[in-house]
């Protein structure tokens, strides 16, 4: 007697939670106390809970594995970009480094990754090429892009789709070498005419920490005028040329070994500084998941224990009613 007479209150105490309506999750998270107690909340909100730590859980390894391969690369690339700055650093003695120059045609090569989750390298590099842009456009002058990576395709575009040149991606698909990186030089000198190059990339620092940079090369013509006009290119006059070469033949292909230096110094440094950022990234990412996973295992302890509390407490005002 008594056993029938509990399974019938567990019965009457179980009717509320069955219902011929489906149970949205999202619905019962937001609906009114009463209305969650007739939909049966008790018995999916741990449910919804351990799914939702089963989601922060998967995707913590995620960001623990990206960081790994992340670091992985980053060896790889810091040791060739630190060599790398021997290749430009005596063009820069010789022929120097002028962002100040006054010159008609400028042309932004603007360095990003193809991949994102790597912080804010790229919309730094968007926006100080975006700066460049405005600060040497005028009624006299004209202003170009070039752009390397998705990354910086996808936010230029939006805005400066007639002012873009040359558009390469996938630099990074195979390992990086001088070779592949003079072939786009040469592409790019084929396919603009400049008087100057500005190059805008983020140069390795730390795992941590990247500087933006902007590096110019400037045409052969540019040079010549700037050392005869004695500026800052004057001590060039200074070096005798030998062989049969002119002095405007071996500016152009100085000019043209330059920015081809440059240009593969500047894609290693932007490639180190996004495997940094990334592992940077990464990492706080798997932070930001273990302290949500910690917050979500107490509210799953939580909601279990006053699932349990509660269960318990009706049983026992079934068993106390029966007695009475």
């Amino acid at each position: 007697m008594a056993m029938a007479a509990l399974r019938r209150e567990g019965r009457r105490f179980a009717a509320p939670l069955i219902s011929n309506n489906p149970i949205n999750p999202l619905h019962s998270s937001f609906a009114p106390a009463k209305e969650q107690a007739l939909l049966g909340v008790r018995s999916i909100s741990t449910q919804i809970v351990r799914n939702r730590m089963k989601s922060v859980r998967n995707i913590q390894k995620i960001t623990k594995a990206m960081k790994m391969v992340a670091a992985s690369k980053l060896r790889a690339i810091q040791t060739r970009a630190e060599n790398s700055r021997g290749l430009w650093q005596p063009f820069t003695a010789l022929l120097g480094d002028t962002p100040s120059v006054d010159v008609k045609k400028n042309v932004i090569v603007t360095i990003s990754s193809d991949k994102g989750l790597c912080g804010g390298i790229n919309s730094t590099s968007v926006k100080i090429s975006r700066a460049l842009h405005k600060l040497n456009s005028g009624p006299d002058k004209e202003s170009k892009y070039v752009v390397l990576g998705e990354k910086a395709k996808a936010q230029l575009v939006r805005d400066s789709k007639k002012n873009i040149e040359l558009i390469l991606t996938e630099l990074q698909k195979n390992p990086l070498n001088y070779t592949q990186v003079s072939v786009l030089a040469d592409d790019i000198l084929k396919n603009v005419e400049y008087d100057a190059l500005r190059i805008v990339f983020n140069k390795f620092q730390s795992v941590v920490s990247f500087l933006p940079t902007t590096a110019t090369v400037l045409s052969p013509e540019v040079v010549e005028r700037e050392a005869e006009s004695g500026g800052k290119l004057g001590e060039l006059d200074s070096y005798e040329i030998e062989g049969g070469e002119t002095k405007s033949e071996i500016l152009q292909n100085l000019s043209e070994f330059q920015f081809s230096c440059v240009l593969f110094n500047a894609v290693l440094e932007n490639a180190c500084s996004e495997q940094g950022a990334r592992m940077s990234a990464m990492d706080s990412s798997s932070r930001n998941a273990g302290e949500m996973l910690d917050r979500l295992t107490l509210t799953y302890n939580r909601t279990r224990q006053a699932s349990i509390t509660t269960e318990l407490i009706e049983i026992i005002s079934g068993a106390s009613a029966l007695e009475g």
